[in-house]
């Protein structure tokens, strides 16, 4: 399935040939972490230069102020490495994360369910979302994020069956009234690796991490009571609670800290350069106290480590990043408070794909141009839409609201795996629906959706393999609607991929008139 989705998302990847939306961006941040281990500010004309060729005459000295992590442009670093300064390199690292991305659908829901059939179709359903699809061919940093994010989510669930099995085969050599005590968890662990990437991609993997952190305390609590262990939760709180948010939480904030390795070493032109922002003085300050600090002892190596550098140089590193962080938190949060975008969309609309986004278009295609053969007085285009399956997207709000009646009524944790991650995936942004925000940071969404999906078809199919009535209709339903998938992924495929289609075949396309 996985081979598949890879087969599916590089075909024409290297079209549009331009910088599509905020490639413009971190194509070059990318490129600049690669060969100058920070992201530095480029001349006017870069586009037009790296697009012609040149892809080293444009970069100025001075530091650039970036305002998400680093991880999603190293990641992007990675495919202009292998395949050079062009579309094609820039893009294809986002191609392989969200094959992967599959991969881990696959796995997550055939863990969740009990069965590979239905993982296949989880993974199927995802690799067949136009948010998925178009994602993982533009050089944009969220789908590095909902990669990560999902790793660090099947990690949890992992977690959570090793912590309950080893619990279960335990029972019989409790310590004291307390229940077994398992302090080590390797699954958790792992998680904390994944998440801190992702939030070292972008902040908003700290809902998540702290919505799914939450829930499985709240599962080992449950785990120690099932064992009637007395004062379960209160005691689960020291030997689960605290143990899980070191090893879930604290190996995620480490990770997140190296990520910025590459600015660290490079901390004295931070210094310089960007201690007096215009998101500085949003706090009223004018400069990094830290700026003005002498730096003599780390001329030439960066001052990130004790190894280079004496501590109060390391401190004062520190400080900085502390002081750019903040910089940034107060672009995100005041500085876009009054700026609009054509594109922009009210999250409480998301589900319903109130608003998708436009990433690259040609219009106006004559007659004869380019192979157009639109009829008389009609044109052509090509376009490159962020916009999700609606068939999917649609199907999947009625999902999620019989996930969440399943979870309470059936008490089934697993429904509440799908519930827990859309709420902390997109309800948080229900708090920044004045700014300019974006359909496709949906994507983090997207997961959870399709979860609920499949776990809904595999209710539907029922438990018994054997035929049954029940079984009959589960299949043709379920049946009914991946069809319905596929095909509305055949007939948004050139919307999606930069196709050359008439403009009343465009029209046809656009469901809703917030669409156009």
């Amino acid at each position: 399935m996985a081979l598949f989705a890879l087969a599916v998302r590089l075909v024409r990847l290297g079209e549009p040939n331009s910088f599509a939306f905020d490639e413009t961006y971190y194509a070059k941040h990318g490129w600049s972490l690669l060969h100058h281990g920070y992201v530095r500010s480029y001349a006017e004309g870069a586009d037009e230069a790296i697009l012609g060729g040149d892809a080293t005459s444009s970069w100025l000295d001075n530091p650039e102020m970036v305002v998400h992590p680093e991880v999603g442009k190293w990641m992007i670093a990675l495919g202009e490495w292998a395949f050079g300064m062009d579309p094609t390199g820039w893009r294809v690292a986002s191609v392989v994360a969200g094959s992967l991305m599959v991969l881990v659908m696959c796995r997550l829901a055939a863990r969740l369910t009990g069965s590979v059939f239905l993982g296949l179709v989880a993974g199927f359903l995802l690799s067949l979302d136009g948010l998925h699809l178009v994602l993982s061919r533009l050089a944009l940093l969220d789908i590095f994020l909902a990669l990560f994010m999902l790793l660090g989510v099947h990690c949890v669930i992992a977690d959570r069956q090793w912590f309950t099995a080893r619990m279960r085969a335990a029972a019989d050599t409790a310590v004291g009234g307390w229940g077994p005590l398992l302090l080590g968890r390797p699954w958790l662990v792992a998680a904390g690796l994944w998440f801190g990437l992702a939030a070292g991609t972008k902040w908003t993997a700290l809902y998540p991490l702290a919505a799914f952190g939450v829930w499985l305390w709240l599962s080992n609590a449950a785990a120690r009571r099932a064992l009637r262990v007395p004062w379960a939760w209160a005691k689960s709180v020291v030997v689960d609670g605290i143990p899980a948010f070191v090893q879930l939480v604290g190996v995620a904030f480490v990770v997140y800290v190296l990520s910025w390795t590459g600015w660290m070493l490079n901390a004295e032109e931070y210094e310089e350069h960007l201690s007096d922002t215009q998101y500085t003085r949003f706090d009223g300050g004018e400069k990094w106290a830290s700026a003005v600090e002498p730096d003599a002892a780390c001329d030439g190596v960066g001052d990130a480590f004790t190894s280079f550098c004496a501590p109060k140089e390391t401190w004062q590193t520190f400080r900085s990043l502390g002081s750019y962080h903040r910089d940034a938190w107060n672009f995100h949060t005041q500085f876009l408070n009054d700026s609009t975008h054509t594109y922009a969309s009210k999250p409480a609309g998301w589900l319903l794909m109130n608003r998708p986004v436009g990433v690259a278009a040609d219009l106006d295609i004559q007659p004869g141009d380019q192979g157009c053969e639109a009829a008389a007085g009609s044109t052509c285009l090509r376009q490159v839409l962020l916009l999700g399956n609606p068939i999917l997207w649609w199907a999947g709000c009625a999902a999620l609201v019989a996930s969440l009646v399943l979870w309470i009524g059936r008490r089934d944790w697993r429904y509440g795996v799908a519930v827990v991650g859309v709420a902390s995936t997109w309800l948080p942004w229900l708090r920044y629906d004045d700014r300019t925000i974006f359909l496709f940071y949906a994507i983090a969404i997207l997961p959870f959706v399709v979860l609920a999906l499949t776990m809904v078809i595999g209710t539907l199919l029922g438990p018994d393999r054997r035929p049954s009535r029940r079984r009959t209709w589960g299949a043709a339903v379920s049946g009914v609607f991946v069809a319905a998938v596929v095909l509305a992924f055949g007939w948004f495929w050139p919307v999606w991929t930069d196709q050359l289609i008439t403009h009343p075949e465009w029209l046809s396309r656009m469901w809703l008139k917030s669409w156009i």
